[in-house]
């Protein structure tokens, strides 16, 4: 029998060192982070013609909209990025950046 309480109260020990630390450990709070823009002149400004949709989300995101028309001889797609009165307004012809235009660096 002393064996065994002598057992309860490691394990009554340890159970509150765990709780102690899991209480003491700071936890990652991600509504505290700062929320950072994507939609920024350094940004909008290493776009240019001819990059592709995968190098353009790897700089600005994936698009607030998007939309694919296939012609017979070409794709079209158009990404739109807003946030509040910013946009940029991205047309690809096939898979390369055909055109931008944005507000973004006007105001």
């Amino acid at each position: 029998m002393h064996c065994f309480s002598r057992q309860v109260l490691r394990l009554g020990f340890g159970l509150w060192i765990g709780v102690a630390c899991a209480i003491t450990v700071p936890g990652c709070d991600r509504a505290a982070a700062p929320f950072v823009s994507r939609l920024n002149k350094v940004n909008v400004d290493q776009i240019h013609q001819g990059m592709t949709k995968n190098q353009v989300q790897a700089i600005l995101g994936s698009p607030t909209n998007s939309e694919t028309k296939d012609f017979v001889v070409y794709k079209r797609t158009k990404y739109l990025y807003v946030e509040g009165k910013l946009y940029v307004n991205l047309a690809f012809k096939n898979d390369e950046l055909d055109s931008k235009e944005t507000n973004i660096g006007t105001q």
